[in-house]
This record gives C-alpha cells, structure tokens and sequence, in this order.
C-alpha cells in the first residue's frame, strides 16, 4: 500500500493505493507508521517526501471502512482514533523536514496528511483541498488541531464548518500550501535538496521550538529557546557552519 524509495539524503514515501484514490485504511495507516519510525531512525534521511499515486494524493478515508465505522462501538472508535492520531503526530513530530506533494484531491484525513507536514506543494492545475467531515455528520476532530496551529483560527473555520473544497490557489492565499507548482515532485525534490544544504540539528531544534513554544507564556517561552540555544551553540553542526561562513568571508 506504500512505496517508498531514498535517494540523495531525501526519502519518497508514496501512498499506493490509486485505485481507490490512495484512500486511508487501517492497514495503510499501519504501513506508514511503521515507516515513519524506519526513517526517524534512519540518520542517512534529511528530508522526506510525502506523496500519492496515480490521480488524488489522498481521498480521506476508505469508502468501505468508513462504513464499517457506523457500527463500531465507542471502545473500537476510541482505538480507531488514536491510531489516526498516532500517524498525524508521528508525522508532525517527524525530526527531519516534511514536504508533502499534492496532486489531486487531498481531502479529509488525506488533507490531514498534508496539514502535519512542514511545508504543502500544490499542483497549480490538480490540486484540491477540503475537510468534508460535517457534510456527513463528522467532525475533523484530531487534524482540527494541526490545521489551527498551521492557519489560525478563523480560516480553520472557514473550511471545517463550510466542508468546502478549494483549489491550490485559494490553499496558498489561506497559507495552508507554501508552494503552487506546475511539476509538484520535481519542485518538492529541489525544495529538499535546499533545506539538505542546512544543518540537520540546526532543522532538527527548530522544528521542535516551533512545535514546543506555541502552548508556553512568553517567560517559559524564551527561557526554553535559551536551552534550545546552549544546545545548539555546543554542537559540532554550529562549529563546522561557523568554520565555512569564515572560509567564505
């Protein structure tokens, strides 16, 4: 149900199920997270991309499960909720950059997907967007999370309670895609070959000061990137960056 391939430090993790729109299903949910914790711990990888097969990044979920869910009990929905929690934040908490490349729908949990990545590159002409949960009686309860934190509140509304599908032009002017493309998976490997040119720690500590700092009060706020500073003031990534920026000078 994935494929995924490394090459020049950037890992490609592709969603393959493109007869049924790579749609979410448990077994694919699996698939991915078992990867994702391969690549956390895999030093060679710098940057990964996340992308879908065929014609739709990901279409949410699967229609079939998704009728095996109006029968579950509320212990099965509680456990068929952490697993879906547990593949946003694997991805969110990812140490190394997260691009992901969307061509196609990206809709529901799909577009969650995209949401708990560090950056969204959108196919100019294809791509499209949309939390369609309350059309169904829904709630896009985990990624609600994510999507606040990536957009702010009021355009978070404007998708989650509307359920409308917007295009790469309008996802770019909310700020939920970085990028408009008209080649997605090129563009989304130069982007990484850039961000490889960084200092993996450098990337590393930053990511988690952004994701860290938001739920602290200004004072805990700056005395935890104080920490963050020591950390990275003493580490040979710093000493080797500062070597070159002097050789250039």
């Amino acid at each position: 149900m994935i494929k995924y391939i490394e090459e020049n430090n950037i890992g490609q993790l592709t969603l393959n199920r493109p007869e049924k729109r790579n749609a979410l299903h448990p077994e694919l949910v699996t698939q991915i997270k078992l990867k994702l914790n391969e690549i956390s711990s895999n030093k060679d990888i710098k940057v990964l991309i996340l992308t879908g097969e065929g014609k739709s990044f990901c279409a949410g979920a699967d229609l079939e499960y998704l009728n095996q869910l109006s029968k579950f009990n509320s212990i099965q929905n509680e456990k068929d909720s952490e697993s879906l929690a547990e593949l946003f934040l694997g991805l969110y908490n990812l140490q190394i950059p997260t691009i992901a490349a969307v061509s196609g729908s990206a809709i529901a949990g799909g577009c969650g997907l995209a949401t708990v990545c560090d950056f969204i590159i959108a196919d100019k002409a294809t791509a499209k967007f949309g939390y369609s949960e309350v059309k169904i009686g829904f709630i896009p309860a985990i990624v609600s999370v994510f999507l606040i934190r990536k957009i702010g509140e009021g355009k978070a509304r404007q998708l989650l309670l509307t359920g409308d599908v917007i295009d790469a032009q309008r996802s770019y002017e909310i700020g939920l895609a970085d990028m408009i493309s008209d080649n997605v998976l090129e563009d989304a490997k130069i982007f990484a070959e850039k961000l490889i040119s960084n200092s993996s720690l450098g990337m590393k500590l930053t990511k988690k000061m952004i994701s860290d700092i938001s739920n602290l009060s200004v004072k805990d706020a700056v005395d935890y990137c104080i920490r963050l500073n020591t950390i990275s003031r003493s580490s040979d990534d710093f000493k080797k960056g500062l070597e070159k920026f002097f050789l250039k000078k």
